[in-house]
């Protein structure tokens, strides 16, 4: 709970600035009070009973015997030796004194000088013997409460020297109340709070009787030294001590630096921040990316130099004729490769061959395997939470979570409203106590009153739960800090500016006339407002209201709790109104997480209701703990039909396009949609089973899942489907071939390419699985055996379709209605289509003549090093607004969260077993009040606290060791016992036996021992904080402390705040510098002599666990897509026989993709996060199909030149990459960009949209020009292999020809060799 209550001390008397009133006699030795005289008529509702004291016009009295003893006991600095003391004051006015004292000394004694100036001010008004000297009674009533008449005192003044003022002031004015993190003064202050106050204002509200606590009025006057009164008044000056010198110039009772600067040792500030990575006045990165740039151009043009000087040189200017090779030329990496090639075409084409030639068959496994796989899906277990999707289970903030949650329980469920108003202006009010101030429109009775309605209607929310047979009202489910047991709705936390009047509309509606200083005003709500907000732990304010600041359930309610939106401390001009009701938080397998959701579902129908009644005055955000997981799911709800659309055009698109159009009356026999229905089921069919593979193995499975992988897969599985299926349809059936046979030889002709992205994506992923975040290591499974899956069902399963529409197409039946045979009209020669036909009339030759080439590397090295800069200051995060779809109501409360909220997030400081507690240097170690180390727990959390804009704490740690050692201080009533058998007196007992102190007279610095430590603690735990005793520890601490069965410590909790963090860079920023400190906590604590080397302290809030992943993203990112990008080069070159070239080519260019995808992540405002490093993942093996397929074309080739080369594999593969990768992805892209889901917008359809654009431009663009320069020399194994197949087709025809008599004729016939060798050729191609 927040703060605890801390009250004034009441003082003596004291005067008015003019010297005539009833004090006649203003002399050394002198009283101008003495004794009591009943209460004060004046004062008509008082905290404590307003006793008066007596007008006096005699000598001080000589003390003595007990009466002495008393005075040297409470007022030790009256006390002038045993014959020589003299005193204004009477036994009963000295008991008076100690039970004030024991009202003050509870708050005070932490810092002693604080405590023993306080006390002196009090003394020496009572009991001064020089009393008369500077007080001066000036209104009296009469009364005979002693049986005679006397005149009891009603007003009286005195003057002080204001530095004696002013030292008093200082000693006390940096006190801290540990259980709030604020300043002591601030309640001793009145009106004005701790950052008005002054010593003038601190001893006006002394002498208020409108405080509740003075009992009469007392007006202060405090002079300079020069300055002289006459008639006898000399005004006041005794010692002072100072906060950092301790009573008696004792320096180990002196304050902390806590509660005193004073006492702080020079610490030096935090090193400043570093500047930005500059090279002179440029950005440093920009210098690096300009340099990269201007390297990698000179030497580009240093290389185009040198082939032109080499050119020229070159004798022999015919360059296109292949060479002739013998068997001695090739090396053993060229051999290597011709029988990898060789036996992967083999293995593939009989492969090939078996599955047609028994198509329903291979159908009929593979089918019966992918439904057994997918069975597995009966088992799957779908995260939806996010602590569960983005924290791994070992990870350093899930333990710290799991620690925190299983010994104080999971944080509390917040549902919250932000109140603000449309057209309203702003108006002055003229309060009689703090002057004339603006009010915002929004602080206005209408609208109080009905945020008072609203309010009381969400408290008395009711709802029937059908699955326990109850209804569930708040008291059932609410935090109430003050009686957890049995909880009213009253003693539930709720808080909202109607607090500071108990929710009482008339209390809220009260109003009364009072005279302040000759002034008569009306005095109302408004000016208890403006006390509450700057004395919120008050029980009564100074008007004549006497009304309690305290909420209904008994805590305090501070302003950032209340009110939003003001500057500084200007409370009037708010510009919202804040209504928080706080709720327990339970496990998801205890049944009262059922009501909580019950509740909070009522709940935000309820405001849901009334945001659209017409008739309400204002308008508001708000959230409720459910929303956000709420909100998620809705919009993936909503965005299923965008996902199934997107699914729809890309079937539709590869249903089409398959399609080998000859005619108009052939078109329902030439199209594919069949299969191409039967490609995507392989697709769908390989994700399914990998997600119920992955089932059985109870590894666990998100929406991210659902939603990437089977993008990821259609990409990869169209690709290979276009590949396979246009090469099919561009070959010729040879002689004598079967159907079979045909789509065997294709088989094993692009299958070693399909094998080649397959395995390199697949082990792509399976390395990305290494990460440790749990959403992206099953994403990344998923998709490794999804991709394998899939190349396998393609093989098998597609061939045997394919084989089955082969024949269906050969027959002439209908797609789709296969047992209707088309009349008439054999298919026409099989044309080459027109995207080929494009590709080499059009695109090739403007693309590989020299000029555009050398423009073309000069581009895309400026763009790989814009990428590099740009990718250099891509932020990380990913704040929690596009979590929501803009639409939502939920983003609408984010907004007025960071606009309106003056405090951040509660964060603790946990401390772990071992670390003992009740030892002296224990105590020492961990509190900040007299006698603790400057380099304690709570002391270092202070000094944090001065340099927010680094440490990102605003208000220190509440501390419950130093609120246990002030409630067992004896000058306190806090902890008593009674007499005749020791039991516990509570605070709130008026038992007459409770007299006993459970300390005694303790000498030196005040601590328990041992025994005292472990009797007391649970006591103190379980204490109700009251006026009489505001330290108790219920509420505020009683589950701060966690105990094993033996009665040990082990586990507490030390509470801080932030400031108002607003972004995620904010969030991590926040949590690194938390741990830090927490580190060097922990570091000193382990120091304390007893404490475990295992003993840890560390920083919980609840959403550490989501921003952890940012302190490491950055490195782990980088590794994973390293890993990933490994096997894109070895299994290239394993592949193509050892070919380090090739691997190389491809691994750059995948690379340059990655580089200017994150630079234009940064252009996009695209995060670097856990989402995008999925889909950065995804863009390797995205880019592997742009660029392996391509690369394995052009290594294979043999034709004489580069850029021939390149050209034949942009016009044979790039085409089929274009359509089967490019073409595939973008239509369902451009559909997501109608998705509701801001991720799904920014993370999936921008992203997405990036990648296959940069993927698309540097595979069919940079990578053909990249071979024509720098690829490998031809194959000479594969070209031995061709000129050896050539001689032989050669001598196997000249045989046949001399045999048929015809030598002659063939002679003649040169053009008709010619055209065999070319169809020898043609069939001999790889």
């Amino acid at each position: 709970m927040l703060p605890r209550i801390i009250i004034v001390v009441v003082l003596g008397a004291m005067s008015h600035p003019q010297v005539h009133g009833a004090t006649t006699i203003h002399r050394s030795g002198y009283c101008s009070l003495y004794d009591e005289c009943g209460l004060n008529p004046e004062v008509s509702s008082s905290l404590i009973p307003a006793i008066t004291a007596c007008e006096s016009n005699t000598p001080a009295r000589k003390l003595s015997g007990a009466h002495l003893a008393l005075l040297k006991d409470i007022c030790p600095m009256i006390y002038n030796g045993d014959n020589n003391t003299y005193a204004c004051c009477s036994i009963k006015q000295l008991q008076s004194i100690e039970k004030n004292f024991a009202l003050s000394k509870v708050i005070l004694s932490r810092c002693p000088s604080c405590a023993e100036n306080f006390a002196n001010i009090h003394c020496q008004n009572t009991c001064s013997p020089d009393q008369s000297t500077f007080i001066n009674v000036t209104r009296t009533f009469p009364t005979n409460i002693t049986g005679q008449p006397e005149q009891g005192a009603l007003e009286y003044g005195c003057y002080y020297r204001k530095s004696f003022a002013e030292d008093s002031f200082y000693s006390c004015k940096n006190v801290r109340l540990p259980a709030t993190g604020g300043y002591a003064i601030a309640t001793m202050c009145g009106k004005y709070g701790a950052e008005l106050c002054t010593s003038q204002r601190w001893l006006d509200f002394q002498g208020d009787i409108s405080n509740g606590l003075a009992p009469l009025i007392i007006n202060f006057e405090l002079l300079d030294n020069d300055t002289e009164v006459g008639n006898g008044i000399i005004p006041h000056s005794s010692k002072v001590w100072k906060c950092n010198e301790g009573p008696g110039g004792s320096e180990e009772n002196s304050c902390t630096c806590q509660d005193c600067k004073e006492s702080c040792p020079r610490i030096a500030p935090p090193e400043p921040i570093p500047d930005p990575f500059q090279i002179g006045a440029l950005d440093g990165y920009l210098v690096v990316s300009m340099v990269t740039c201007g390297t990698l151009l000179l030497l580009f043009f240093l290389f185009l130099g040198y082939r032109c000087a080499k050119r020229c040189c070159r004798k022999d200017k015919k360059t296109k004729e292949l060479p002739r090779v013998t068997e001695s030329n090739l090396s053993c990496s060229e051999k290597l490769s011709l029988k990898t090639n060789r036996l992967m075409e083999r293995a593939f084409r009989r492969w090939g061959t078996t599955v047609a030639s028994y198509p329903k068959t291979v159908i009929g496994i593979s089918t019966v395997i992918v439904i057994v796989l997918s069975a597995g899906m009966i088992l799957i277990r779908l995260t939806t939470d996010p602590v569960e999707l983005w924290s791994a289970p070992y990870s350093r903030a899930r333990q710290e979570k799991d620690f925190h949650d299983a010994n104080f329980g999971p944080f509390f469920r917040t549902n919250q409203l932000i109140i603000t108003v449309q057209n309203r202006s702003s108006y002055s009010y003229d309060s009689l106590f703090f002057g004339k101030l603006n009010f915002s429109g929004i602080l206005s009775p209408d609208i109080l009153l009905e945020l008072l309605d609203l309010q009381t209607r969400l408290q008395s929310i009711t709802v029937w739960s059908e699955k326990h047979q109850k209804n569930i009202s708040i008291q059932d489910i609410c935090y109430a800090p003050l009686n957890p047991s049995n909880p009213s709705a009253e003693d539930c936390c709720v808080n909202s500016l109607m607090q500071y009047f108990q929710n009482n509309r008339t209390r809220f509606l009260m109003e009364v006339t009072q005279t302040v200083s000759g002034e008569t005003a009306t005095v109302g709500w408004r000016d208890h407002f403006l006390y509450c907000v700057n004395s919120p732990l008050s029980f009564q304010d100074i008007t004549d209201l006497e009304l309690s600041c305290m909420a209904d359930y008994g805590a305090p309610v501070f302003p950032f709790l209340a009110v939003g939106g003001y500057g500084d401390s200007d409370y009037s001009e708010s510009e919202a109104l804040i209504l928080t009701i706080s709720l327990n938080n339970f496990a998801r397998n205890d049944p009262r997480f059922d009501y909580v959701l019950l509740w909070e579902k009522r709940f935000l129908e309820i405001v849901q209701e009334y945001l659209e009644d017409p008739k309400s005055n204002f308008t508001f955000s708000y959230l409720a703990e459910r929303s956000l997981e709420d909100e998620i799911n809705r919009t993936t709800t909503e965005d299923i039909p965008i996902f199934t659309i997107s699914y729809l055009v890309i079937f539709l698109y590869i249903a089409l396009a398959l399609g080998e159009y000859s005619s108009c009356r052939r078109v329902l026999v030439d199209s594919k949609i069949t299969l191409g229905l039967g490609g995507i089921l392989v697709v769908l069919g390989s994700v399914v089973s990998s997600m119920g593979f992955f089932s059985y193995l109870g590894v666990p499975s998100s929406l991210i899942i659902v939603e990437v992988v089977p993008f990821l897969v259609l990409a990869v599985g169209a690709d290979n489907i276009f590949i396979f299926v246009l090469e099919l349809q561009r070959d010729e059936r040879r002689e004598g071939e079967k159907r079979e046979q045909h789509i065997g030889r294709v088989l094993g002709s692009v299958a070693p390419s399909m094998l080649l992205c397959s395995v390199s994506e697949s082990l792509c992923f399976f390395l990305g699985a290494l990460t440790s975040m749990p959403a992206v290591r099953t994403f990344a499974l998923n998709a490794a055996l999804s991709i394998l899956l899939d190349f396998l069902l393609q093989i098998t399963m597609f061939v045997a379709l394919v084989s089955l529409d082969t024949k269906r197409q050969e027959e002439s039946r209908y797609d789709i209605c296969c047992c209707v045979k088309a009349k008439g009209g054999k298919p026409k020669k099989k044309s080459k289509g027109l995207l080929i036909t494009f590709m080499k009339k059009v695109y090739c030759p403007i693309l590989l003549n020299p000029v555009s080439r050398a423009i073309v590397m000069v581009v895309f090295i400026f763009m790989f090093c814009c990428g590099l800069f740009f990718m250099l200051h891509c932020p990380v995060g990913l704040d929690q607004e596009l979590s929501v779809p803009l639409d939502s109501y939920v983003l609408k409360y984010f907004e007025a969260l960071n606009k309106y909220f003056e405090v951040g997030v509660p964060t603790y400081f946990v401390t772990t077993s071992g670390y003992n507690f009740s030892s002296i240097d224990g105590m020492n170690g961990i509190c900040s009040s007299v006698g603790c180390d400057n380099n304690s727990m709570t002391q270092k959390i202070q000094y944090a606290t001065q340099y927010p804009e680094r440490s990102y704490l605003e208000i220190p740690a509440s501390s419950w060791v130093d609120d246990f050692i002030d409630w067992l201080n004896p000058t306190s009533d806090c902890c008593r016992l009674l007499l005749f058998n020791g039991t516990f007196c509570p605070s709130t007992s008026t038992s007459p036996g409770c007299l006993r102190k459970c300390i005694q007279n303790p000498s030196a610095t005040l601590r328990p021992t041992l025994e005292q430590f472990n009797k007391y603690l649970p006591l103190f735990l379980q204490d109700y904080p009251n006026l009489k005793c505001p330290k108790g520890g219920l509420g505020a601490y009683d589950n701060a402390v966690k105990f094993n069965e033996h009665g040990d410590i082990v586990a507490t909790r030390f509470m801080a705040y932030h400031i108002p963090l607003k972004n995620s860079q904010e969030y991590t920023a926040a949590l690194k510098t938390a741990r830090e400190l927490a580190a060097s906590i922990t570091q000193t604590l382990r120091q304390v002599p007893g404490t475990d080397p295992e003993f840890e302290v560390f920083p919980y809030t609840i959403t550490y666990v989501y921003y952890e992943q940012y302190l490491t993203i950055v490195t782990e990112g980088l590794i994973m897509l390293a890993l990933c990008l490994i096997p894109t080069f070895l299994v290239c070159c394993i592949l193509l026989g050892m070919d380090l070239r090739s691997g190389f080519l491809n691994l750059l260019t995948i690379l340059m993709i990655l580089v200017d995808t994150v630079g234009v992540m940064t252009l996009w405002s695209i995060d670097f996060n856990a989402i995008s490093l999925i889909n950065l993942v995804t863009a390797i093996g995205i880019s592997v199909e742009f660029v392996s397929h391509l690369t394995r074309s052009f290594a294979i080739s043999l034709k004489p030149t580069k850029v021939d080369r390149a050209k034949e594999a942009t016009i044979n593969m790039g085409s089929a990459v274009f359509a089967g990768v490019a073409m595939t992805n973008l239509p369902g892209i451009i559909v997501l960009a109608f998705a509701k889901a801001q991720l799904i917008q920014i993370f999936f359809f921008r992203l997405n949209l990036t990648i296959t654009l940069l993927g698309l431009v540097h595979g069919l663009i940079f990578l053909p020009v990249l071979l024509s320069y720098f690829g490998p020399e031809i194959n000479r194994a594969l070209l031995l292999e061709r000129q050896l197949y050539e001689e032989k087709m050669t001598r196997k025809q000249e045989e046949n020809v001399f045999e048929n008599g015809c030598f002659q004729e063939e002679e003649k016939s040169p053009n008709n060799q010619d055209s065999q060798k070319q169809k020898h050729r043609k069939h001999s191609k790889p």
